[in-house]
């Protein structure tokens, strides 16, 4: 899609927000796709304790996806707002800031792992039988930090560069390449678990090499922008990136609260139900990605008309794209909802086969923990749109209460209240006391919020 063809100015909302809209969703599922595909290869493949092995490594990848996310919704709207001004070169730098800083992230990150693997896996949660596993898929996926963070931010950049389609296939591509290399590596190869760790951190690399070659290659108005040493340059580039960080705080918040989700289950899982109880929930984790990819591709799609809006003060575009965007949540939230409620047992038989104990406990609890999505999905749409307008602290409060104030008590009291069925409903109700106060925020400042 040429960028000139995109008018976030003047074009129709409902017919600007879909033309962003599908392709970027498409984009989302080919990524969840991906990361479906890696359960199901991994518990046929591997087994139960395998597929539990792999959820006790993710909040560790989330939380490099999560910091990519941060720093590329912060970067896209500072972006955005400086591009409606004309002012290119201030854009330009603030891109090149932020990858230079995120990457050094992600490299000391990796060496922090590779420095210290046992103590790193004992620290998410693996158990001694676990250990092995995970010790073997955490070497492999640690490498892919780099190309996870370049991937967050620069999809969201490419976005706003005008090329919704590109950032598409620097999803889905690299989901096509996993999924061919993981069937070779697990069942042609026999390679295990380090075969899918393998495939999944080359089609890591596979989406973050595309992205670079986007911003070398086929850019047109976000350039890297070559950057100044002296002490009043570091002094300006910790400004913007504070302020990049201060917007997308709440984004990173919201990728922790999946990596609390994660780290807290399985630890409470583990606790009640034993590495079977692990191996189920993380086949809700493996689900949770299509309610996630789902509301960020809603409040990514909206997010550059919003700011772009927001910029030129044209208020009733960023009221009418925030309405079309909670409607879209709405409808997309309540048909992932039925799918996982009525089609459980064949979405369980995707990861396992019945003559694992997990085969079970993952029916019985899966259209427990559906119940959150759509409140899951609105509380992503919802802060998406605080961070797009520059009002970061609301969505903040918001992520704060997602992935600690609501989330933590709910799965230390509801399996008090109502035994092992608590415990898949701990994660929707702490969603839905999000979403009232989110609507109570917005109600008492409706009258100051656009």
């Amino acid at each position: 899609m040429n960028r000139d063809s995109i008018n976030f100015e003047r074009e129709d909302i409902p017919v600007l927000f879909r033309r962003i809209f599908l392709p970027t969703l498409l984009g989302m599922l080919c990524m969840s796709a991906m990361t479906i595909t890696d359960g199901a290869f991994v518990g046929h493949g591997a087994g139960s304790d395998a597929l539990a092995a792999v959820n006790i490594f993710c909040p560790l990848w989330l939380l490099v996806s999560g910091v990519g996310l941060m720093l590329g919704i912060g970067c896209s709207v500072v972006a955005s707002i400086h591009l409606a001004k004309k002012n290119s070169k201030a854009a330009n730098i603030n891109f090149t800031q932020t990858i230079v800083v995120g990457s050094c992230f992600s490299l000391i990150l990796l060496g922090i792992v590779f420095s210290l693997p046992i103590q790193t896996a004992r620290l998410m949660g693996a158990s001694e039988q676990l250990m092995p596993l995970v010790l073997c898929y955490q070497r492999w996926m640690s490498v892919a930090f780099p190309a996870i963070f370049l991937q967050s931010v620069g999809l969201m950049l490419i976005r706003l560069d005008g090329s919704p389609r590109y950032a598409m296939f620097c999803s889905s591509l690299p989901s096509i390449v996993n999924v061919a290399l993981d069937y070779v590596f697990l069942f042609v190869l026999n390679m295990g678990l380090e075969g899918v760790a393998i495939a999944t951190c080359t089609g890591c690399w596979l989406g973050g090499l595309m992205v670079a070659f986007y911003f070398l290659k086929l850019n047109k108005r976000i350039f890297l922008y070559p950057l100044k040493w002296t002490r009043k340059s570091l002094l300006l580039m910790k400004r913007n990136i504070t302020y990049q960080l201060k917007i997308g705080f709440s984004a990173f918040l919201g990728d922790l609260s999946i990596a609390m989700l994660m780290f807290v289950g399985n630890y409470v899982f583990l606790k009640y139900m034993g590495e079977n109880g692990v191996a189920a929930f993380a086949i809700a984790c493996y689900i949770f990605p299509i309610a996630f990819m789902t509301g960020s591709a809603i409040a990514q799609s909206a997010q550059p008309i919003i700011s772009f809006n927001h910029g030129l003060q044209n208020t009733e575009r960023v009221k009418e794209t925030k309405a079309l965007a909670v409607k879209t949540a709405l409808f997309c939230s309540l048909v992932i909802i039925a799918a996982m409620t009525l089609a459980a047992k064949y979405i369980v038989s995707l990861f396992l086969s019945p003559a694992y104990e997990a085969y079970q406990v993952a029916i019985e609890g899966l259209p427990y923990i559906s119940l959150g999505f759509v409140f899951f999905i609105l509380n992503v749409v919802l802060i998406g749109y605080y961070q797009s307008i520059e009002k970061p602290r609301r969505a903040s409060v918001l992520s704060i209460c997602r992935c600690a104030i609501f989330l933590i008590p709910m799965f230390m009291l509801m399996p008090e209240i109502a035994g092992e069925k608590g415990i898949w409903l701990a994660i929707p109700f702490s969603e839905a006391l999000t979403t009232c106060l989110a609507s109570w925020l917005y109600y008492k400042n409706n009258r100051q919020s656009v």
